[in-house]
């Protein structure tokens, strides 16, 4: 195992150390060490789906068991249709009749859907359990696992029941992205995009001038994304834990993402929603005046070289799309708030310091509907 890259994720309440995020090659096989210097406890709950399950889960308790650790393995139906209070509920009832108790800690191991919902699960069973974030997928590496933010889906829209709740480390092995679909990989190159768009010129510059060799799963280019992507998402979270200023700009490209994956049914990727998304909220910027003319072009041709999808798929109308937003999390006083940037690298700051900008409906859906210029 080559020697992991260290992430310091600082959180400024007075009762909190912070915690580190950990990049390294062969990082899993090390995983019964970390834990016990980590996060030691006297059983591990290990939630994950069915997927993740067949491929690491006899590995991984065999790990755990020859070091002495407890370990239970609480696995459900794959896919984000499933990430709902209903499975949180099954997951819960389940660590019940195994006996769990406060002396338990729990493993969030897989992608986005396993590490939210095993976060939510940790931060509500008992009251809350401490919680280590195990991601396997590129999506979940370089955003879902850092943060803290844990929930479950509602019919209204995404991630509308959590907490926060702040691991006591993440794990990441890059090694585990070589079971991963590409799909997968490339809707997890959409956050390293957002990340890059919002904070990072010169990053955005990096991921664009090596997409073949980020395409082809290059184990170096792949390492470099994930660490600059995760140093850039602790950064901020450092800065505002609760997301009630800069965490907010995390968001750009969300709030439609968001709407699109809901009426896709799921069937729409994550990250494939969320490059449709920040295409989107530079034209609305665009349209707003606060976005620099020719943003959400550069973002459209950088996510088309990484074969995402731009713009609404043909059957989605834009007023479907508006009544989405309206339940997002980011509506404040009956308008929506879009995180939007000024350029790359420049996130657009509000008046009086006020992160988000209100844009009415009727410019969003002018915009969904193409009327007008398209950036």
């Amino acid at each position: 195992m080559s020697t992991p890259h260290r992430v310091k994720v600082s959180l400024p309440e007075a009762n909190s150390r912070g915690y580190e995020v950990l990049v390294g090659s062969g990082l899993f096989a090390s995983l019964a060490t970390a834990l016990s210097r980590f996060c030691p406890a006297h059983r591990y709950a290990v939630v994950t789906d069915d997927r993740v399950a067949e491929l690491y889960a006899v590995r991984l308790s065999r790990m755990l068991h020859s070091a002495g650790h407890r370990t239970d393995v609480f696995a459900f139906t794959s896919g984000e249709a499933q990430k709902t209070r209903e499975t949180w509920s099954l997951v819960s009832d389940a660590m019940m009749e195994s006996g769990c108790g406060r002396d338990t800690a729990v493993i969030a191991f897989g992608g986005g859907v396993p590490g939210d919902l095993g976060g939510f699960v940790a931060a509500t069973y008992m009251r809350g359990l401490p919680l280590v974030q195990v991601p396997t997928t590129l999506l979940a590496m370089i955003d879902a696992s850092v943060g803290g933010k844990t929930g479950v889906d509602t019919p209204a829209g995404k991630n509308l029941v959590g907490a926060f709740h702040q691991p006591q480390c993440v794990l990441i092995d890059p090694e585990m992205l070589q079971t991963l679909p590409d799909a997968h990989l490339r809707s997890g190159m959409a956050e390293a995009v957002k990340h890059g768009a919002i904070a990072d010129a010169e990053y955005l510059d990096w991921i664009e001038d090596n997409v073949e060799s980020l395409l082809a799963a290059d184990p170096q280019a792949l390492s470099r994304l994930i660490m600059r992507s995760v140093e850039i998402k602790a950064e901020i979270v450092a800065s505002d834990v609760m997301e009630c200023g800069p965490r907010k700009l995390l968001n750009f490209g969300h709030t439609i993402g968001h709407a699109v994956e809901t009426l896709s049914g799921y069937a729409l990727l994550h990250g494939e929603a969320v490059a449709v998304g920040m295409v989107e909220e530079a034209r609305i910027g665009e349209r707003a005046g606060v976005t620099a003319a020719g943003t959400s072009a550069r973002l459209r041709r950088v996510l088309t070289r990484l074969g995402l999808p731009t713009s609404l798929p043909i059957d989605f109308g834009a007023d479907a799309v508006v009544q989405h937003t309206r339940l997002d999390k980011k509506a404040r006083a009956g308008r929506v708030e879009y995180s939007l940037i000024q350029d790359f690298g420049r996130p657009f700051i509000g008046p009086a310091g006020v992160w988000g900008h209100p844009v009415a409906d009727e410019t969003v859906a002018e915009v969904l509907a193409g009327v007008g210029s398209r950036g």
